[in-house]
C-alpha cells in the first residue's frame, strides 16, 4: 500500500517502512507526526484520488533524523565585467519513517504466495520428436545455414544476384552567376 503525500510544496511518493527526507519540520527526535495533505491512496488494486486531499485519510510517521543537506555552490559571474560572487547554502531537512497510512474506503491487501504452476507432462511428446530436435540442437549454425540454403531453388538464388543495386552517379554542378 502506497500514498502520495503534500509537504513543504512537493509531492512524496511513501509506502509504510519508508524513511523519506522533508522539508524541516518543528519536532523533536522520535516524535510522532501526521500527514493530512493525502493525494493518492493505492492497494496495487484500487487507487483513490483526491481533489485535491483525500478527506479521512492520513500518514503516520516518526521523526528519525534532523539535518542539514550537501552544500550547494551558488556562483554569479558576469565575463568582461571583473565581477564574480561565490555563495554556499545548506538545506535543512527532516528524516521521517512512515509508520503508517490509513484511508476510508482502501483496505490493504495481504501478499499471498502464488503457487508454483504445474510442470507440463513431458510425456505428450513422441520419441521421435525428442529425437528430432536433439539433432538440430546438436547441429552448429554454420551447418544449419548451408543446408537452408541447399533448399532454395535455383531459380531463387538467380533472381538474388541479378537484381543489384546501380552504382549512382555524381549530380552535376550548378553554375553560379557572380
Amino acid at each position: 500500500m502506497y500514498a502520495v503525500i503534500f509537504n513543504g510544496g512537493k509531492q512524496y511518493r511513501v509506502s509504510e517502512g519508508d524513511v523519506v527526507k522533508l522539508e524541516k519540520i518543528e519536532s523533536g527526535l522520535g516524535d510522532k507526526v501526521t500527514f493530512d495533505e493525502v493525494l493518492l491512496v493505492s492497494n496495487g488494486q484500487e487507487s483513490k484520488i483526491g481533489t485535491p486531499y483525500l478527506k479521512g485519510a492520513s500518514v503516520a510517521g516518526e521523526v528519525v533524523e534532523q539535518g542539514r543537506g550537501k552544500k550547494i555552490r551558488i556562483i554569479k559571474f558576469r565575463r568582461r565585467k571583473n565581477s564574480m560572487r561565490r555563495q554556499g547554502h545548506r538545506q535543512y531537512f527532516t528524516a521521517v519513517r512512515i509508520t503508517g497510512i490509513k484511508a476510508e474506503g482502501v483496505k490493504p491487501i495481504e501478499l499471498v504466495a502464488k503457487k508454483p504452476a504445474a510442470k507440463k507432462a513431458a510425456a505428450t511428446k513422441t520419441p521421435a520428436e525428442k529425437v528430432v530436435k536433439k539433432e538440430v540442437a546438436a547441429k552448429k549454425p554454420a551447418a544449419v545455414k548451408k543446408e537452408a540454403a541447399a533448399k532454395k531453388p535455383a531459380a531463387a538464388k538467380k533472381e538474388a544476384a541479378v537484381k543489384k543495386a546501380p552504382a549512382k552517379k555524381p549530380a552535376a554542378k550548378k553554375e553560379s552567376k557572380k
